[in-house]
């Protein structure tokens, strides 16, 4: 439910043509804690309350694919005290979910190469894919970790080769490339949202959203509430999609 302050400034969407599935690159949260003061950490720590926030509240009016950007291959290049800050985050996200997770309906799914993660991360990635399988309606969240758009595209074509190679696959389209990322069996995203003033996809699902309709705020992402989150719909649902055509 909006709050007090929301609901004054809440824009009028259609809850009945809402996004199926809603991308979004939570951007400036060091540049949020910069502005107060504060360490690069504190602004990280923000933007996991805003991340429930706004998941909680996808679920709760129907959106079916949430799928954020939460740390990317090139993320690794920043302060060491500041991605052990995300990834301890992490995992205490992580744990809040399968706390609730079948409760609240919401399955997750992880995006990128897990591979190099913790060995607690990857057991708590673990234990949400188990949970998630149990899960038949409701929201799905999917958080990119350690996931590069440009990785995902050649880790599809190695293992698009290895089948041609053995002789079970021997002709590409887009379907079959398109099963083999990440994202096989969930619709494209017909929202990306980028918070934060920078105007660029930063590697985020490059084949997923080649049609998909992009809105940028100057908002930072621990600022970033369901007023705003209404704000992009507002703003998807006086596009035209055409696809192409006329």
């Amino acid at each position: 439910m909006a709050t007090a302050k929301e609901s004054r400034v809440l824009p009028e969407i259609d809850m009945a043509h809402l996004p199926q599935h809603i991308a979004i690159i939570m951007d400036g949260n060091g540049r949020w804690a910069k502005r107060r003061g504060l360490p690069r950490t504190a602004g990280h720590i923000s933007g996991t309350k805003t991340f429930r926030t706004i998941a909680k509240y996808c679920q709760s009016i129907g959106i079916r694919y949430l799928t954020v950007y939460a740390f990317s291959t090139e993320n690794w290049k920043r302060p060491q005290e500041e991605v052990d800050t995300i990834m301890r985050l992490l995992g205490e996200k992580l744990e809040e979910l399968i706390a609730s997770m079948v409760e609240d309906k919401v399955r997750v799914k992880f995006f990128g190469d897990v591979s190099v993660l913790s060995p607690r991360l990857r057991a708590l990635i673990d234990r949400t894919a188990e949970l998630s399988r149990s899960i038949v309606d409701g929201c799905q969240v999917n958080i990119c970790v350690n996931y590069g758009g440009r990785a995902e595209i050649v880790r599809a074509a190695q293992r698009w080769a290895e089948m041609v190679k053995s002789g079970t696959e021997n002709e590409l389209d887009e379907a079959g490339f398109g099963a083999l990322l990440y994202s096989a069996d969930i619709p494209d995203p017909d929202l990306l949202i980028r918070p934060g003033g920078e105007q660029r996809l930063s590697n985020f699902l490059p084949w997923q959203t080649a049609y998909t309709e992009l809105y940028f705020t100057d908002v930072l992402w621990p600022d970033f509430d369901r007023s705003e989150l209404h704000r992009a719909i507002a703003a998807y649902q006086q596009r035209n999609r055409r696809y192409g055509g006329l």
